[in-house]
């Protein structure tokens, strides 16, 4: 495979790349959880304050958990899964994920 098809073919793999993601605000008191395929992107968006809606209502701007999935569909179904858990469960996964729940977008420029 020449350079310019492993190129391609690794784009086309993070076309279909898709991230559930939880932010928060500075105080880690809101929690805010989506699905998008281009996490550095819509972590921006958000710090930002680019989208209308709750997160700018509520300054969440900080990301402190993703999960990366290949298909849609289950990314869909698991930030459901997330939206539907306690305040508790959502604390647990991201503190198992990100202990000191630390801003993750400076991580990211590889996504």
């Amino acid at each position: 495979m020449s350079e310019i098809e492993a190129h391609r073919a690794d784009q086309e793999s993070l076309e279909r790349t898709y991230f559930v993601y939880i932010m928060t605000d500075k105080y880690n008191t809101v929690l805010y959880t989506g699905v998008t395929n281009n996490l550095l992107r819509r972590a921006l968006e958000h710090k930002e304050g680019l989208i209308e809606g709750f997160t700018r209502k509520y300054n969440v701007k900080k990301l402190v958990y993703f999960e990366i999935f290949e298909n849609i569909y289950d990314a869909i179904l698991r930030e459901k899964q997330i939206k539907g858990g306690s305040r508790r469960k959502k604390n647990d996964l991201i503190t198992d994920f990100n202990d000191k729940w630390e801003d993750l977008i400076d991580k990211l420029d590889w996504y």
